[in-house]
């Protein structure tokens, strides 16, 4: 990896909708395989645009733009949430959105994108980051594993089929029939 020193990291602004829409939907568009995120609906840039103009309004979040000359090339999302009552710490920042334009990777701007958002952390006295990433892509894997993230859960999706806890079966891991009856 070299780290390129042209790239800068700005906080977006709702002038920046556009750019915000283009690049979440770009993640997006690189899991067409995935189970879930492959399922993206054919307006969703249209479907985004008031959703992500809240986000970038939202006092509890904020949204950063890479940029190498004033053109993007990189987002990161953050958001102050509170955890469990019974768990410390008490409220952490959720990562999502994390994205770089496949040409500029390995040149340190998911590194420089990382470092605004940790400062972003500790500005509101949060000390901990948490993320989802999939899991099925060896690079998105040890992109976090370089960044100090861990492994501490799994998250699992169960499709629900047609007809509910009405359907007489429904199909284990194993694809064998299993009833739903207690």
């Amino acid at each position: 990896m070299t780290s390129d020193a042209r790239v800068t990291v700005r906080q977006a602004t709702a002038g920046d909708l556009e750019t915000v829409v283009a690049l979440r939907v770009a993640l997006l568009r690189e899991y067409g395989d995935h189970p879930t995120y492959g399922r993206l609906r054919s307006n969703a840039e249209q479907l985004a645009r008031p959703v992500f103009a809240l986000q970038l309004d939202a006092g509890n979040e904020a949204t950063f733009l890479a940029e190498i000359d004033g053109a993007p090339i990189g987002i990161i999302r953050c958001v102050e949430t509170a955890a469990s009552p019974l768990l410390i710490p008490d409220r952490y920042c959720y990562v999502s959105s994390a994205y770089v334009r496949p040409d500029q990777r390995r040149h340190g701007v998911l590194r420089a994108l990382l470092a605004r958002a940790t400062d972003w952390c500790w500005r509101r006295g949060l000390t901990e980051m948490r993320l989802h990433n999939v899991g099925t892509r060896a690079s998105a894997v040890a992109a976090w594993d370089s960044t100090g993230f861990e492994v501490v859960e799994q998250v699992r999706v169960r499709r629900i089929p047609a007809g509910g806890a009405t359907a007489a079966a429904t199909t284990n891991a194993v694809g064998a029939s299993t009833s739903l009856r207690p």
